[in-house]
């Protein structure tokens, strides 16, 4: 009987998709100069091919799409100058810009799903599936 229930289960989990995808990004809070690179690191793990994301909140806004990988060149340029590239090899998809400038401090998440919402045309407002977050400042005084 116990066989069974566990077989049941992690045919649930598989059809699910639970615990099959995540994403990581390694620092909660970077503080970069203004004039130069941005980097945010994302690593993901999935089962599947996955549509990665990067949000963008800024003080006192809801999250606005930045990019999105779905398939096709891995370079991927997004709004105000960001860009992502998808590392397949690597499951990264690391976000950068050059130079980076004081108004780019703000919250950024790294998403991914194995579904692109808004693919019937509807509004990509808020980060899909699992993601996690950074939050980035920006100013002259510190130094890399």
């Amino acid at each position: 009987m116990t066989l069974v229930f566990t077989l049941m289960l992690e045919m649930l989990l598989f059809l699910t998709g639970a615990g099959a995808q995540s994403v990581t990004q390694p620092d909660d809070h970077i503080t970069v100069s203004e004039g130069a690179r941005l980097e945010l690191r994302c690593s993901y793990s999935s089962s599947v091919s996955p549509y990665l994301f990067w949000y963008v909140q800024y003080p006192d806004q809801g999250p606005q799409l930045l990019l999105k990988y779905v398939s096709g060149d891995n370079l991927v340029s997004g709004i105000t100058g960001f860009k992502a590239e998808f590392r397949k090899s690597e499951k990264s998809f690391h976000l950068r810009k050059i130079p980076a400038h004081w108004k780019d401090s703000a919250k950024y998440f790294c998403a991914l799903s194995d579904t692109v919402p808004g693919a019937a045309g509807g509004a990509e407002h808020k980060p899909p599936g699992p993601c996690s977050s950074v939050f980035v400042i920006l100013g002259s005084w510190h130094v890399l």
